[in-house]
């Protein structure tokens, strides 16, 4: 494969977990998500471990402060060698900008960097309880206008918002898409969810997958399918 569309979350509360379910994965069929449980139980180093196994790590602990904490956490995570990290678009422009100005110290091998807009597991009546009077998609349409301003490389947004933004943003600008579910996939906390192939039709550039590939009988023939049915969608 020569582009790795599909982002694995490794949902798992210890690191010992975690790698055993890596050790059954080729890091040229995907890359890999650590999140905020996995992080806080294993550390930087288990990320550094990650990373020179050959795993391309989206570190997703969705920075949202005063703009300078910010701008050293992204820094911070820059040094882990990983591939992607992201922020909260609702921390504001300022904030944004100068987490990516944080990064221009790793010119060769800087991450990328973008913003989360609107969870997944939220949905209008649950904005209307945040005092946020509007759909889904019109908050996600604000916050990535404000990601792009501030000169991130992409959001993270529902594919339902992936043809709005692509269209007005360009595409160049990355859409990081969770909630992806097959036909035959529970949804779980997520309300927002489509397939991997329409996703990518409605313009996704990657899909973070975690339960459908972590907790299948087998995860590489999961994983298999999903990269079977990226492929078809090209």
């Amino acid at each position: 494969m020569t582009e790795k569309r599909i982002i694995i979350a490794l949902d798992f509360p210890t690191a010992d977990i975690a790698e055993l379910f890596l050790s059954k994965l080729d890091p040229a069929n995907c890359r890999v998500k650590i999140g905020k449980e996995l992080f806080t139980a294993a550390g930087p180093e288990f990320v550094r471990r990650v990373v020179e196994k050959g795993f391309d790590v989206f570190l997703d602990l969705k920075f949202h402060d005063i703009p300078n904490t910010v701008a050293r956490a992204v820094r911070a995570s820059a040094k882990l060698g990983v591939w992607m990290i992201n922020v909260h678009a609702s921390g504001g422009v300022t904030m944004m900008s100068e987490a990516r100005a944080a990064l221009e110290e790793f010119p060769s091998n800087r991450p990328l960097l973008i913003a989360v807009t609107v969870l997944t597991s939220l949905n209008e009546s649950e904005l209307t309880r945040q005092n946020v009077y509007c759909s889904p998609a019109e908050q996600v349409d604000r916050l990535a206008e404000l990601t792009f301003e501030a000169g991130l490389d992409g959001v993270v947004c529902s594919a339902a918002e992936a043809p709005l933004l692509r269209g007005k943003l360009g595409d160049d600008f990355i859409l990081v898409t969770p909630g992806i579910r097959r036909t035959q996939d529970a949804k779980s906390d997520q309300k927002r969810v489509v397939g991997p192939t329409e996703a990518l039709a409605m313009g996704s550039t990657y899909l973070v997958i975690g339960r459908p590939v972590t907790r299948a009988a087998s995860p590489v023939h999961a994983l298999e399918e999903l990269n079977s049915a990226v492929a078809r969608a090209h």
